[in-house]
């Protein structure tokens, strides 16, 4: 990692519109969990459905497309990675810097706020809190190099990933089989469903399977972004 590139970073998405929408939409969850508990409203099935569809399959994509785009891409598009570029840096070492923020950034708007919002609904009853939590972090990783990735691979990483996660995880998912085993919002629902005993939480992909397929993904996303920064040329970033 180089903590120079780091702090930049992290300040440059704190400091932007985005930095909004990554408070938005975990408050969104939490105020949510808050009434549920309230109004008794927050059984097992329905904390165990809030924190899959709102927490894992809404929240942990969108967040990890904000920041893993965010920490690279507006960079690229306004040519502002030349500067970086033109240092004497190991463009690994820059992916490798930027991928760690956009970890660092969804853990704390996704994982952080999953792990509060099953402690409001159901506190640590069938251990689906902790469940949730570690399925969630999981995932944001394996998410965080794949939209790293794509923001160095394409000026439209956004648009692709609003695709992969609202129409192949989501919608696809819901209707053709194949289509939800092969997401990550899945694989990490495999390690949330080896993690507790609640009944409500099924995965169709097993946890073996799962496990190296998490693992494949977010080093072929971190090897991808590594790739095409080196074959970047510093001139298309005027």
């Amino acid at each position: 990692m180089n903590a120079t590139i780091a702090m930049i970073t992290f300040r440059a998405m704190l400091g932007r519109k985005r930095a909004l929408l990554l408070l938005g939409l975990p408050l969104l969850m939490l105020v949510l969990a808050a009434v549920l508990r309230a109004t008794g409203n927050n059984d097992l099935d329905v904390s165990a459905h809030v924190l899959q569809q709102f927490g894992l399959a809404t929240l942990l994509p969108l967040l990890a497309l904000i920041a893993g785009t965010g920490v690279i891409g507006p960079e690229i598009d306004d040519g502002q990675i030349m500067y970086v570029l033109t240092k004497p840096i190991p463009r690994e070492v820059i992916v490798l810097t930027k991928l760690v923020v956009a970890i660092v950034l969804t853990t704390a708007f996704a994982t952080i706020p999953t792990l509060f919002a099953g402690l409001i609904l159901t506190g640590t009853t069938a251990q689906l809190t902790p469940a949730f939590t570690i399925g969630v972090l999981i995932g944001g990783v394996a998410y965080s190099a794949v939209f790293v990735a794509l923001a160095v691979a394409s000026r439209n990483a956004v648009t692709i990933g609003l695709l992969y996660a609202l129409v192949w995880e989501s919608l696809l998912g819901s209707f053709a089989p194949g289509a939800k085993s092969a997401s990550i919002q899945q694989w990490s629902l495999s390690v949330t469903d080896a993690l507790t005993n609640a009944s409500p939480v099924s995965s169709t992909v097993d946890l073996p399977l799962a496990i190296t397929l998490l693992a494949v993904v977010t080093a072929a996303g971190a090897l991808l972004a590594t790739f095409r920064l080196r074959t970047l040329p510093v001139a298309s970033a005027d």
